[in-house]
């Protein structure tokens, strides 16, 4: 299976988990409570994995970066939250970044520069 597949469902587990966070009710609510842990531990079961695979460099970024910018798009739908012209900006930099990192990947570390 393709491992940036497995990053992307990895991302995807983590932002279901933090979309659901409000309706567990500080997890007193049964099925978004559980919904929410069970998409968090598959997110790190796969975030464990990955980075036996990848560089971590590049399956953290990818997985902290896409997934905030993915929680703050889908919270302006569903949650109603603002978006201003600053939030818009920040979260391009950091798809910027994500993309950056990404495409100049290499297998050299910093001391072989």
């Amino acid at each position: 299976m393709n491992l940036y597949f497995l990053l992307f469902a990895a991302i995807s587990f983590e932002v279901i988990g933090t979309m659901l966070l409000p309706a567990t009710q500080n997890f007193t609510k049964l099925i978004p409570s559980t919904i929410t842990l069970v998409s968090y531990g598959i997110s790190f079961y796969l975030l464990a994995y990955l980075s036996q695979k990848l560089p971590l460099s590049i399956v953290y970024a990818s997985w902290a970066g896409l997934g905030v910018f993915s929680v703050t798009l889908l919270s302006y739908f569903f949650y109603k939250q603002s978006l201003n012209w600053q939030v818009i900006f920040g979260l391009s930099l950091i798809v910027l970044g994500v993309i950056i990192v990404n495409i100049f990947k290499t297998p050299t570390t910093f001391f072989d520069a």
